[in-house]
């Protein structure tokens, strides 16, 4: 194996363990960041409250893969109206771009 090739393999190497340690991470830490960005008073995780249930978003959203993410994020920031009903979601400027893409997915991590 040249030298090139050694390398882009450890990259992938590198990148692949980051993804799994990611994934791995304990659903606490999306948890606490939905309820210190207030996202708990409009959702739960298993039931309707007035927004959709957490694990309703994943089911619905999951099956686009990896642009389910994107979508996800830019609606928590963005906000919506009509998705899932007639109670619009409120635009969530607070949130840095890193913290929206943290809470979608740990909602995908919910299906």
């Amino acid at each position: 194996m040249n030298r090139k090739s050694y390398a882009a393999w450890a990259l992938i190497g590198t990148l692949a363990a980051g993804g799994t340690a990611y994934a791995q991470k304990p659903a606490v830490d999306g948890l606490a960041l939905a309820k210190a960005q207030n996202c708990m008073s409009c959702h739960s995780v298993n039931r309707p409250v007035m927004g959709p249930a957490l694990h309703d978003i994943a089911a619905k959203y999951a099956p686009r893969g990896d642009a389910a993410t994107s979508y996800l994020s830019r609606k928590i920031v963005e906000g919506s109206t009509g998705v899932w009903g007639r109670v619009p979601m409120p635009a969530n400027t607070q949130l840095t771009p890193d913290q929206a893409v943290e809470l979608a997915n740990w909602i995908l991590s919910l299906q």
